[in-house]
């Protein structure tokens, strides 16, 4: 396959505090903080360049207060950056605790991310591309709903496949599940996490999950986290990838994120199904030993 890819999705500043021990209600927990740039649609682009792919453009809205110092590391890490500047909002802000067994807990405020307009997108995005990916945070507001949409419909015109990354248990609940499904319909691959496969069909077992889920949408990859991956088509599971070993987790967050870079490069570069999973677990491992949801740069301290 030739070509490059696309995402459609989110810049986040975030903020990451990892606390030692439990917080403490009412006083001081001490923690080692951290700000890192993030976003799942971000952290997906990025990925995606480290792991091999030449081409790599993202489309996302941030706000004037950081503009210049995402583009600038978007463009370090080899991403081809289709920012639109918001005045009227900052860029979205995470603040991730992550506790001494590296899960995260997130505190949201979205900014600028949805906020994306469609005024903000054109079809020429698409020119050269052969994969769409979009964050599924996009869908949780009408006007970033509607961006996320038309570049759905561009690329089904265009026999683009496109993917679709859940993003979030919470916010799917607020959603709506059969709302969620309505508007991913036409994608080719879903790739949701255990949480949100299970809130997705009803069923407490991934595999179950999987099968269910691979009825509406052509393909479905569920992420485990230590217990790897699961791919399903048309009904049946299709493989289960073990993870990659970690030597030492110390942050989690945004290992889905580089599970999906991983697998959209490896799929770009021509690998087969089981191969590109394992080449996303290797990603999904890396992201793991690292703080914040993006690969380190040069001269990045963690």
């Amino acid at each position: 396959m030739t070509g490059g890819l696309l995402v459609v999705g989110d810049v986040v500043t975030d903020v990451v505090a990892r606390h030692g021990s439990a917080l403490v209600h009412g006083t001081d927990t001490t923690a080692r903080i951290r700000t890192r740039a993030g976003g799942a649609g971000a952290n997906v682009a990025c990925w995606a360049a480290r792991s091999g792919c030449r081409d790599v453009r993202l489309v996302a809205r941030v706000g004037a207060d950081s503009a210049d110092w995402h583009r600038d590391l978007l463009r370090r890490a080899g991403v081809r950056e289709l920012l639109a500047v918001d005045d009227g909002a900052p860029t979205a802000t995470v603040v991730a605790l992550v506790d001494p067994s590296a899960e995260r807990t997130f505190l949201t405020d979205s900014g600028a991310v949805l906020r994306l307009s469609p005024d903000d997108w054109s079809p020429s995005m698409l020119d050269g591309i052969a994969h769409l990916h979009l964050s599924g945070y996009l869908l949780f507001a009408e006007t970033s709903r509607a961006t996320a949409l038309l570049a759905l419909r561009e690329a089904g015109r265009r026999s683009i496949p496109v993917s679709i990354d859940p993003a979030s248990a919470g916010f799917l609940a607020e959603l709506g599940v059969d709302r969620f499904l309505a508007l991913t319909e036409g994608a080719d691959l879903l790739l949701p996490n255990a949480d949100e496969a299970g809130l997705l069909t009803g069923l407490p077992e991934p595999a179950d999950a999987a099968a269910k889920l691979s009825l509406l949408v052509r393909q479905v990859a569920v992420t485990l986290g230590e217990g790897g991956v699961l791919l399903a088509t048309a009904g049946t599971v299709t493989a289960h990838v073990a993870a990659e070993p970690v030597p030492a987790a110390v942050d989690s967050t945004g290992a889905g994120d580089a599970f999906t870079g991983g697998f959209l490069a490896a799929r770009l570069a021509g690998a087969d199904d089981r191969a590109a999973a394992a080449a996303g677990c290797r990603a999904g491992a890396e992201a793991v030993m690292t703080v914040g949801g993006r690969p380190p740069l040069p001269g990045d301290g963690q």
